[in-house]
């Protein structure tokens, strides 16, 4: 009798947050069951990105969502390219203490120091999957749809994209870190001896 008596005391707002939680709690685990699959979600993004490009194309307009969107997905990118700690502020922190003698010397090549991305690859595709369902459906809106000349944010972009990754080049070699796993090394063997 007490549990008829609490849900008929429920107010629609409980009701909503109580689905509202249902509803968050089964994507989490969809989600969460998705983790594994690496080539078949960056396919999916892949093909989200996709039919976004083509309706961008065949509309023609929305370009200031579309340049958003490149800039967005340019800085998720190079987050992802980044290791977590910088290497430029950790060497002027060593250099700092081995000038107080404060610190026992150390060979930086002899240290195993494994890459720890800023941004690992399930948030990048998380937050780029997301920002590309959000951009596609603004292109269902005229509202977004500011008028603008195409040319010059295409050119604009491809300066900031060159310029960007060249920077981040130059950082990777100046540091020696390759942000990515080029698998098991194997070593051949020498059968002439």
């Amino acid at each position: 009798m007490d549990a008829e008596a609490s849900t008929s005391n429920t107010t629609p707002l409980a009701n909503v947050a109580a689905q509202t939680t249902i509803l968050s709690q089964r994507f989490q685990f969809y989600l969460d069951q998705s983790t594994p699959y690496v080539f078949y979600r960056w396919v999916g993004s892949g093909t989200l990105l996709f039919f976004f490009m083509l309706r961008i194309v065949l509309s023609q307009g929305w370009y200031i969502v579309c340049y958003s969107l490149g800039i967005y997905l340019l800085n998720l990118f190079l987050a992802f390219l980044q290791p977590k700690f910088d290497p430029s502020l950790e060497q002027d922190m060593k250099e700092r203490e081995s000038e107080e003698g404060g610190a026992l010397p150390t060979r930086q090549d002899e240290e195993f120091r494994p890459f720890i991305r800023r941004l690992p690859e399930f948030k990048f595709w998380y937050s780029a999957t997301k920002a590309t369902a959000i951009a596609f459906v603004c292109t269902w809106f005229a509202i977004f749809d500011v008028p603008v000349f195409w040319p010059i944010l295409l050119i604009y972009f491809c300066i900031l994209f060159t310029i960007t990754m060249r920077r981040q080049i130059q950082h990777m070699m100046k540091y020696r870190y390759l942000p990515f796993d080029l698998g098991k090394v194997r070593y051949s063997r020498n059968r002439n001896n």
